[in-house]
């Protein structure tokens, strides 16, 4: 039985809220990627609500644990978390070699076009074989129009030549796909933090928005991933991919809570438009209500 489907029917298998009760949901949120930090946290929290409640039913504790991870998810959100998206801007979108980066790259250009912005891609990342490639091929899909460099070339060059063209066509949103950086290469990451100062001298009136793609389906490896970025540059915001009913999903809970950043994209699937805003309320109830094994 997956973890989606253990934790929708846990609530129903005890008669009384016991040691043993709390010890065997400890494991299933640590077993669907919630780490051991955050299930203590939630299980701490429920175990306060129980007492002042005066609960008895362990079925009682499932709304009570949905109601703390909501409060969890939603503390680290804003209400201007979105801005970038209704100013000039420049997203540029990080993460390691096979996360679906670039592919998340696409579908954001994708969904912008649609809501009528103008949107130019940049595709900086001038390592992996084929990158620029895979990026045109997105960029016909979004029908947006992309600045090329050349493979194995500056990708800091790449970002330059695309803030001024983005400058000269009056681009909404400016988003750069970058090398799939791993994330324990020293120089990679000097890479990027040198993408960093061209933005901040040559862009500097853009709201800067920077985007770290991690997979749901590596659980803590995912935020091992996302821990790394966010030492090296200003990590606003993570699009976790892969959440395709496969996933655990609890990785999500688990980054936001011992982090402090903002899941604002999930994808889906591989459709262009397979991605979408992250709701707490809906990914908890999906997280309680999926019958899928």
């Amino acid at each position: 039985m997956g973890f989606f489907s253990k934790l929708a029917n846990f609530f129903t298998g005890y008669k009384e809220i016991d040691e043993e009760f709390y010890e065997e949901l400890e494991e299933t949120l640590i077993m669907g990627d919630l780490g051991i930090n955050t299930t203590e946290t939630l299980l701490e929290d429920l175990r306060k609500k129980v007492r002042e409640k005066r609960i008895s039913e362990p079925s009682e504790c499932r709304e009570l644990l949905k109601e703390s991870m909501k409060e969890m998810l939603k503390s680290v959100r804003t209400d201007d978390m979105y801005d970038f998206e209704t100013n000039r801007s420049v997203v540029l979108v990080v993460g390691v070699n096979g996360v679906g980066k670039t592919t998340t790259v696409g579908k954001l250009a994708a969904n912008y076009k649609n809501e009528g912005k103008k949107v130019l891609l940049s595709a900086a990342d001038t390592f992996r074989a084929a990158a620029i490639e895979q990026l045109d091929v997105w960029a016909e899909r979004a029908g947006v129009d992309i600045i090329n460099g050349k493979e194995g070339g500056d990708p800091g060059s790449v970002i330059f030549d695309s803030i001024q063209a983005a400058k000269a066509r009056n681009v909404d949103i400016l988003i750069c796909d970058t090398a799939g950086r791993l994330h324990n290469k020293k120089n990679l990451m000097n890479e990027l933090k040198k993408i960093n100062t061209i933005i901040e001298s040559s862009y500097g009136e853009a709201v800067k928005e920077t985007l770290v793609v991690v997979d749901g389906t590596t659980g803590q490896n995912a935020m091992s991933q996302a821990k790394e970025f966010l030492e090296v540059t200003n990590v606003t915001g993570l699009v976790l991919t892969k959440l395709d009913g496969s996933a655990k999903g609890g990785i999500a809970v688990s980054i936001q809570n011992e982090l402090g950043i903002p899941v604002k994209f999930i994808g889906l699937g591989e459709k262009i438009t397979d991605l979408e805003k992250f709701d707490p309320d809906k990914f908890v109830e999906g997280l309680f209500d999926n019958e899928e094994a």
